[in-house]
C-alpha cells in the first residue's frame, strides 16, 4: 500500500468571479470528502489577493488521488472551471523532507 499524499492546488480566478470559485468548490466538496481515501479537502483564500485560492488535499494513497482526478464529479466540474478561472490550476504534490 502506498503512503499518504498531500497536494496543494493554486487557483487564480478572473477578477469579479471569486464567488463562482467558492460556489463550485462547495458543490463538489461533499462528494470529494466522501471519496475513498480522501482525508482532507479544504478551500482557503489568499488574504493578500482576493482572486487567488488554495485547495489543500490529503489522500490515503497516490491511487486514491488518481481515482479522484477521474471521478465523475471532478470531470464534470472541470467542464465549467474555465468560466471563472484565469488559468489552469497549479497542482503541487508534496513529500516529506
Amino acid at each position: 500500500m502506498s503512503e499518504e499524499l498531500s497536494v496543494v492546488v493554486l487557483i487564480d480566478v478572473i477578477p469579479g468571479k471569486r464567488e463562482d470559485q467558492i460556489n463550485a468548490f462547495k458543490k463538489v466538496e461533499p462528494l470529494v470528502l466522501a471519496e475513498d481515501g480522501c482525508i482532507q479537502y479544504e478551500l482557503k483564500a489568499d488574504q493578500d489577493n482576493e482572486n487567488r485560492f488554495v485547495i489543500i488535499e490529503r489522500w490515503a494513497s497516490a491511487d486514491a488521488l488518481a481515482a479522484h482526478a477521474v471521478s465523475e464529479h471532478m470531470v464534470e466540474a472541470g467542464k465549467s472551471n474555465h468560466l471563472f478561472r484565469a488559468k489552469p490550476p497549479e497542482v503541487i504534490k508534496l513529500s516529506d523532507t
